[in-house]
């Protein structure tokens, strides 16, 4: 029988604990190849929530107690991960808040799609069947829904709905192999971080529809402004998306720059600058996104490997500026020469763009 290990911080969650552990390990019953597995990993909770555990230690085999300093929901679950790695040596850890928002009954749906050859199932909020609590205040929403937004298309991931919930089904190779990649990260962006790694290690993912409730009891220990802060900064400095853009402005740079000085300076032939700044540009764009952008998968295999991936990125980048030149001339026919310079502007930003991400991943940066 395979051990699932449910980990739930607690900071004063006296009002909640209780219940939730009752109902967690209610589902046992449900489950035929599972034993759950309860850490409580409490940060010296003044309500004396640990001394809740402690009482129904004696009722639950099953129910452990870590008791450690208050340092953040990140480092609380990884102490979490490390007790039940030693103690309990499970196959799965089960993540999950002990406010009463993720209802202990959708356990075995997390479990039936471990069983079907997922390695990270998370609970979602935001596809179909999923919820928020209606009474959520309109600053709650915001936040909830802007910080999914900014991740899903930062990341370039939008078929990923949920990044930022807690209640998450995790093998427990995916967080053994990210322990280096979330050792420095604490609060929220924690999940963040944790589901970033597994896409990148080709983990299989999969959602259920979650109904997020109000919790029953307590107060919330969102820092929304830190929230905010850190997901953003997470974001911006871990999308591979997001440096690749900053990779073709750096191209754009180098382009415009080279043509101006050979052109307007040196007043050497058009063609043979244009040339020379779109080939050199085309040479930094390849050579940043293979050691930044994309430095996860980055080519390997020597010289004549990177030579034939360097002509499918000429390819591709050809292929960008024929529809650009065909895009652009076509606007120009239809809407007027007048608003060419934003013609330009929208087609690189929703066709280029998007375009060559795809394709280099497809063709040039694939998975490993």
């Amino acid at each position: 029988m395979k051990k699932a290990a449910i980990i739930l911080p607690t900071y004063n969650e006296g009002g909640n604990i209780e219940e939730i552990i009752n109902d967690i390990f209610s589902q046992q019953k449900l489950i035929e190849n599972w034993q759950l597995e309860i850490v409580v990993v409490d940060s010296c909770s003044p309500d004396k929530t640990g001394e809740t555990i402690k009482q129904l230690q004696k009722k639950y085999h099953h129910l452990h107690l870590l008791e450690t300093p208050k340092e953040g929901l990140g480092k609380a679950y990884k102490k979490g991960f490390e007790y039940a790695f030693n103690k309990i040596n499970p196959y799965l850890i089960i993540q999950m808040d002990a406010d009463g928002q993720h209802d202990p009954k959708k356990i075995p749906e997390f479990l039936k799609e471990i069983e079907k050859g997922a390695d990270f199932v998370v609970g979602t909020r935001y596809s179909k069947g999923g919820s928020i609590p209606k009474n959520w205040g309109i600053h709650r929403k915001i936040l909830s829904l802007g910080a999914n937004f900014i991740i899903r298309f930062g990341f370039m991931k939008p078929q990923v709905t949920e990044w930022t919930n807690g209640y998450r089904a995790i093998k427990t190779w995916i967080i053994k192999n990210a322990a280096n990649h979330i050792k420095n990260y604490s609060g929220y962006v924690f999940q963040v971080a944790m589901l970033d790694f597994a896409i990148i290690n080709n983990a299989v993912i999969k959602e259920i529809p979650i109904h997020f409730e109000e919790r029953k009891s307590g107060i919330s220990k969102i820092n929304a402004l830190q929230y905010s802060a850190q997901t953003f900064f997470y974001v911006f400095s871990h999308s591979p998306f997001i440096k690749f853009v900053i990779v073709g402005i750096i191209g754009f740079v180098i382009d415009f720059g080279i043509s101006y000085l050979g052109i307007e300076r040196l007043q050497k032939p058009v063609w043979i600058i244009t040339l020379l700044s779109t080939e050199t540009a085309i040479l930094s764009n390849f050579l940043l996104n293979n050691f930044w952008s994309f430095a996860h998968k980055k080519i390997e295999g020597g010289p004549m490997k990177y030579f034939l991936n360097f002509l499918k990125f000429n390819l591709v980048s050809s292929g960008s500026v024929a529809i650009q030149t065909l895009g652009l001339q076509l606007l120009v026919i239809i809407f007027g020469r007048k608003l060419w310079y934003l013609y330009k502007i929208l087609i690189i930003i929703f066709i280029i763009i998007p375009y060559s991400y795809i394709l280099y991943n497809k063709f040039i940066w694939k998975s490993k």
